[in-house]
């Protein structure tokens, strides 16, 4: 019986407020194609793969970046102000659901002790763009058992 009723009001949210609605009033966010902004966004930061990791690099330099310095530093070259820290960074935009990411999102990650200790640019296709504390800015898969255990959320911010 709460199945049936939970499925018929889940049916009326979708027919009194459609889907787009239903998704802004606490449904699972939709997925939003890739923008010229998003595509430009993740061009800029694929120019710095190679670039060498360091653990605290300050803003403003391009020879090293650890990983949200390397996120802030890219968003910045599109006009887009960030915090400095991953956690930080984790509470700016909105959220969105692993399953709809767009390229652009910031993805984050909880890679050892507690809390977000992560951050990294969705590149599409279950890849993300980010400095890496062993490969430096690089493009790796999410779907590999070590980021997917440690995957906490993801925020929109385009």
């Amino acid at each position: 019986m709460k199945k049936q009723l939970a499925k018929w009001a889940l049916m009326s949210a979708l027919v009194t407020t459609g889907w787009f609605g239903f998704a802004a009033i606490g449904g699972t966010p939709q997925a939003s194609a890739a923008t010229a902004e998003s595509m430009e966004l993740l061009a800029n930061g694929k120019e710095l793969v190679g670039t060498a990791y360091k653990f605290g690099a300050p803003t403003g330099i391009t020879y090293a970046f650890d990983c949200s310095s390397f996120v802030k530093y890219v968003f910045e070259q599109s006009g887009l102000e960030l915090p400095r820290t991953s956690v930080a960074q984790s509470k700016v935009g909105d959220p969105v659901a692993k399953a709809y990411l767009s390229v652009g999102d910031l993805v984050f990650f909880n890679t050892g002790g507690s809390g977000i200790s992560h951050v990294a640019i969705y590149a599409g296709s279950g890849k993300i763009l980010h400095a890496s504390s062993s490969k430096g800015v690089t493009v790796s898969s999410m779907n590999t058992s070590y980021w997917t255990k440690a995957y906490v959320t993801a925020r929109r911010v385009l």
